[in-house]
């Protein structure tokens, strides 16, 4: 498929650029895509909740009381669950909630979220844009060229471009990454898709 590259003002520059069909124009399997986002998310989750259990609670283990004759049941330590004090039963202890996903399915997701929103049209090309210095205002303009103010925008460099992504720190609204950091949480979460030129061949050796 071919698609218009603009330039920062928003404005054709008169050339196109291919995007391949193999990663911009497949069928997209949504519970490929379920799955990396999961496994995103899973992988945000810190897992350091704990409770005192049995074992770790302060008490005596001798037994409370004898075993039969008390017409009561029957109840050995303090630190029973049972009773007031006790340790928590079955309670929440540190665990990684992470799991592992193959790759092939990692970068079906990609290609399924990328084809997604070709079909909605809303992947966008833009030149690369050289920013000397990390200003929010000029970030803003760029917004305001493409018409995104309100909009989720994900804009994808070809490398870590660190004035772009400090520019971008304090828009709520709009994130920069590079090609190499690709998600496809990032992906899904945006409402359009803006590729650098210099992006778009990384992605095409990463996913296809």
């Amino acid at each position: 498929m071919k698609i218009e590259v603009i330039n920062n003002k928003g404005e054709g520059t008169g050339r196109k650029i291919e995007l391949l069909n193999t990663i911009y124009k497949i069928e997209p399997n949504e519970h490929a895509v379920y799955l990396e986002v999961k496994q995103f998310l899973a992988n945000q989750r810190q897992g350091t909740h704990k409770t005192k259990g049995k074992a770790d609670v302060t008490g005596s283990t001798r037994k409370i009381k004898k075993q039969k004759g008390t017409g009561t049941a029957r109840a050995g330590s303090i630190k029973s669950g049972l009773l007031r004090g006790g340790g928590t039963i079955f309670g929440p202890v540190p665990r990684d909630y992470g799991f592992d996903l193959n790759k092939k399915v990692k970068r079906l997701a990609k290609r399924s979220a990328f084809s997604a929103k070709a079909a909605e049209k809303k992947i966008r090309v833009m030149e690369d844009q050289i920013i000397d210095v990390p200003k929010t205002k000029v970030f803003k303009s760029i917004l305001t060229a493409l018409k995104l103010e309100i909009d989720k925008a994900l804009f994808i460099t070809g490398n870590v471009n660190e004035n772009a992504v400090s520019s971008a720190r304090n828009i709520p609204n709009a994130k920069v990454i590079s090609a190499n950091e690709l998600s496809t949480y990032e992906l899904v979460n945006a409402d359009y898709i803006v590729l650098f030129e210099s992006a778009i061949d990384t992605i095409e050796n990463r996913l296809n």
